[in-house]
C-alpha cells in the first residue's frame, strides 16, 4: 500500500483493518456498519472481509450497542463501538458514565475496559441538532474515560489503532465535515510518530498562541496562515487529546508567546476552553501578556443549518480573537 492520499475517513477504513487484521479480538458494533459500511462509509468492505461475527449489525438502540461492548470487553474482546451520529450518544450516556467510565476503578485495577466508542460530532455538514453537536465536554469531565479527536488522517490513521490498543476506555471523535480531507498516509510505517495522548505543535510562531482540536485546526491553519501575510506569527497547537489534557505542551507555547487563543466548535460556558484558561492562568499568571481568548460557538442549542455559519468559528472570528489578545 505504501504511502496514499487519503481522507480522515478513509484512514480510519484501513487502520481498523490493520488492527482486525492483527487482532481477532477486535471486534466492531454499530448501526448500519456492515452491509452498508456505515453512514459515513468508514466500515466499508470490513463485514465482507471479517464477517458478521466481527462487523455486527445492530439494533437502533446505542445503550444496548455500549452495553453489548462492555459485556465484550470484559470477556477479552477490544470492541470498538460506532455511534451513528454525535447527538444519538446520549441514550447510552448511563452505560458509559456508569459503567464504562467506572469498571476498572470499582475493580481496583483488576478489571480492564478495552474499547472504544467512535462518534462523529461537529457542524458544518448541513444538518440540524444531533447531527452536528460537540459533546466533548461531557467525556473529559467523565474521570475514567480517555478522550481523543483526530484532525488530519495520518494523526487518524494512527490513533484509532493506538485507542484500540489502549485497555482504558477510549471516546473517539472524529470530525465529520473533515472526512474528506486528504493528505498523504504512510501505511507501512511500523510505528505512529507520536503518542495518543500527546498535543502537536502544528506550526511554530512567537506573538500568540491558537489551540484547537478536530474539526477547527484546518481554520487554525488558515488563521496563521493569514496573519503571517499581515506581520504576525501565531503557533498553532493541535490538542488531540482532551482527556488527559496535554498541558505541558500548552505551557511551553505559551510561556513563549506570552498570549492564548482556544477554539472549538462546542459552546463556550464549561466547554474545553474554559478548562484549557483556568489551567494555563495557575501556570503561568506572570507569563501572560493578555486574558485568555475563547473562540467558539454561542451558548445556544445547535442552530438549523442555514444558520451554522453564524454559529461556528471560522477564519475572521479566529483572527479577531488574535487581534483581541494582542490589543492589550
Amino acid at each position: 500500500m505504501a504511502t496514499q492520499k487519503i481522507g480522515i475517513g478513509k484512514a480510519i477504513t484501513a487502520a481498523l483493518r490493520k488492527a482486525m487484521e492483527n487482532d481477532p479480538k477486535v471486534v466492531l458494533i454499530g448501526e448500519d456498519i456492515g452491509k452498508l459500511g456505515g453512514v459515513f462509509r468508514v466500515t466499508e468492505g470490513l463485514q465482507k472481509d471479517f464477517g458478521e461475527d466481527r462487523v455486527i449489525d445492530a439494533p437502533l438502540a446505542e445503550s444496548g450497542i455500549v452495553g453489548t461492548a462492555v459485556g465484550m470487553a470484559l470477556r477479552g474482546y477490544r470492541p470498538v463501538c460506532e455511534i451513528q451520529f454525535d447527538g444519538f450518544v446520549y441514550p447510552a450516556f448511563d452505560q458509559i458514565v456508569s459503567q464504562v467510565a467506572k469498571m476498572r476503578a470499582r475493580s481496583l485495577g483488576a478489571v480492564t475496559m478495552p474499547m472504544v466508542i467512535r462518534i462523529p460530532y461537529g457542524g458544518g455538514i448541513g444538518s440540524p441538532e444531533h447531527h452536528s453537536e460537540s459533546p466533548e465536554a461531557y467525556f473529559a469531565h467523565t474521570a475514567g474515560l480517555r478522550v481523543v479527536t483526530c484532525g488530519n488522517p495520518e494523526d487518524a490513521y494512527w490513533m484509532i489503532q493506538e485507542a484500540i490498543a489502549c485497555d482504558d476506555p477510549v471516546i473517539f471523535l472524529e470530525p465529520k465535515r473533515r472526512y474528506h480531507d486528504r493528505a498523504e498516509v504512510d501505511l507501512d510505517a511500523a510505528t505512529s510518530p507520536r503518542g495518543l495522548f500527546d498535543a502537536v505543535v502544528a506550526r511554530t510562531g512567537t506573538d500568540c498562541t491558537v489551540i484547537g482540536y478536530g474539526p477547527t485546526m484546518k481554520q487554525c491553519l488558515e488563521a496563521a496562515s493569514a496573519a503571517e501575510a499581515e506581520g504576525t506569527s501565531i503557533e498553532v497547537i493541535d490538542l488531540r487529546s482532551l482527556s488527559p489534557l496535554p498541558i505541558e505542551t500548552i505551557v511551553a507555547s505559551v510561556r513563549k508567546t506570552g498570549r492564548l487563543v482556544v477554539v472549538h466548535e462546542a459552546s463556550s460556558y464549561l466547554g474545553m476552553g474554559a478548562e484549557i484558561a483556568a489551567q494555563v492562568t495557575e501556570r503561568c499568571f506572570h507569563d501572560l501578556e493578555a486574558p485568555v481568548i475563547r473562540v467558539n460557538g454561542a451558548n445556544i442549542p445547535y442552530p438549523p443549518s442555514r444558520m451554522e455559519e453564524e454559529f461556528l468559528p471560522d477564519l475572521d472570528r479566529i483572527l479577531d480573537g488574535v487581534d483581541r489578545a494582542l490589543a492589550y
